[in-house]
């Protein structure tokens, strides 16, 4: 099933019932299907078609999840580029992924014109917002297009791309990770199989939209479980316990920073007891902020572990149940449903329990490949295995925990030692409150 007929299904099944909060507004299934449509038409109007890349520069908005279940409609790759890049970041990944159009805010707009003239495969600028000379109305576009299901084009899910994300450039150049239909679908079924949320389940956004734990975990997790997503602009310390409650939000998704700074927000006269567990991931959670805030809150904290080549989730801890509780603080959890892991030393042999080494993943959720990048790929996809650069070790009841990125390896009198050991024994320190 591609992400066109999961669409399809879902507003067919759940029809009327609210899938996206935004503020004082409410779209149901029905309604998203449509508007992704719409996007879809328009696109297809305009020229584009299978395979062209599709450039989303955008902030937190619905618009953003218009673009992400629409562009792929009609084959087209949509490209989430990271709102806060700079002009020659924003100009490398629209270059490289050789996007046919790019979609923005005002805002943004002065970026894009600094690069536009250094970008031949460029064909539309489209703002949402006022009208701006020498580029394209998003809304009047989405006004005149139909609400109809666009033309059929052949897509199989597992070879056809659906997105093109590039990673933060920690060893170079970001690398454009080509994610498929399947790879998507595939880690958001496995992620709802996991976390098991019924239908009256709130997935509150407060993570970028142009990152995969939002798109995956809170946009397509929600939509598969017939749940609803609490869209916000991003995370907000001011009113972040404001919006859980005004939205009886059940989860969030959030880095260990967040949840750090969260338990020195005001909270005392909310009702927060729609809030069934917090899922925290992208580093590693102190043990100090992990027991301070579930003392604090009443509310379950699940340590997991993803990366964009892994489209998002590859582990989690257990959800805590009322006979047992199987969680090991500190730890990733254990593979999801259909994704394995293992350690493995520098000549890619396993290693035995309680043994550092790098982590590997392999399923459905992992990435097709590096775009143009066939040296990444080579030393990257081994086997059907993925090789994340991750350094970290399983225990004798598979739980896997993790140490450092493998490049941030300190080697000192011939001993390796990692980042994360010393930040523990900082963290034990009362004073201490963010230490990287």
């Amino acid at each position: 099933m591609n992400l066109k007929e999961l669409m399809e299904n879902q507003a067919e099944k759940y029809k009327d019932k609210t899938f996206l909060f935004w503020e004082d507004s409410k779209i149901s299934y029905s309604q998203l299907n449509e508007l992704s449509n719409k996007v879809a038409n328009l696109l297809y109007e305009l020229g584009i078609r299978k395979g062209d890349k599709v450039s989303v520069y955008l902030p937190n908005m619905p618009e953003y999840v218009y673009l992400y279940l629409g562009i792929p409609k009609i084959g087209a790759v949509t490209g989430p580029v990271n709102a806060l890049f700079k002009p020659r970041e924003v100009k490398f990944v629209v270059e490289h992924s050789e996007a046919k159009a790019i979609i923005t805010i005002p805002k943004l707009l002065d970026i894009v014109n600094e690069i536009k003239d250094d970008l031949p495969n460029l064909k539309h600028v489209i703002v949402i917002g006022e009208p701006i000379t020498d580029t394209l109305d998003f809304w009047e576009l989405m006004e005149k297009a139909s609400k109809e299901a666009p033309p059929k084009v052949e897509i199989n899910e597992k070879e056809d791309v659906a997105a093109i994300l590039y990673t933060s450039g920690t060893t170079g150049f970001p690398k454009g990770v080509l994610q498929t239909h399947f790879n998507i679908r595939r880690n958001a079924e496995m992620t709802r199989d996991y976390l098991n949320p019924d239908e009256d389940f709130r997935f509150m956004l407060i993570l970028p939209l142009f990152h995969v734990n939002a798109q995956i975990v809170t946009v397509m997790t929600p939509l598969l479980a017939g749940a609803s997503c609490i869209l916000t602009p991003g995370f907000s310390a001011q009113t972040h316990w404001e919006t859980v409650a005004k939205y009886k939000a059940s989860t969030f998704s959030a880095v260990p920073t967040i949840l750090s700074i969260l338990l020195k927000m005001p909270h005392e006269n909310l009702d927060l007891s729609s809030l069934k567990f917090v899922v925290c991931g992208a580093a590693p959670l102190p043990l100090e902020v992990f027991r301070a805030f579930e003392a604090t809150f009443k509310c379950n904290v699940v340590e997991g572990y993803g990366l964009t080549e892994g489209t998002c989730v590859s582990s989690v801890n257990p959800l805590p149940t009322e006979s047992e509780d199987r969680r090991k603080i500190g730890s990733i959890g254990l593979p999801i449903p259909g994704n394995e892991m293992k350690i493995v030393d520098d000549k890619g042999n396993d290693v035995p329990p309680n043994t550092k080494g790098e982590i590997l993943v392999k399923g459905d959720n992992v990435m097709k490949e590096y775009f143009k990048n066939p040296e990444a790929n080579a030393d990257t996809l081994k086997d059907g295995w993925l090789y994340t650069g991750d350094i970290g070790h399983m225990d004798e009841d598979g739980f896997f925990f993790i140490t450092d990125r493998k490049k941030d390896m300190i080697i000192r009198g011939g001993e390796n030692i990692y980042p994360r050991e010393i930040e523990e024994v900082l963290y034990s320190h009362p004073d201490v409150s963010l230490a990287t």
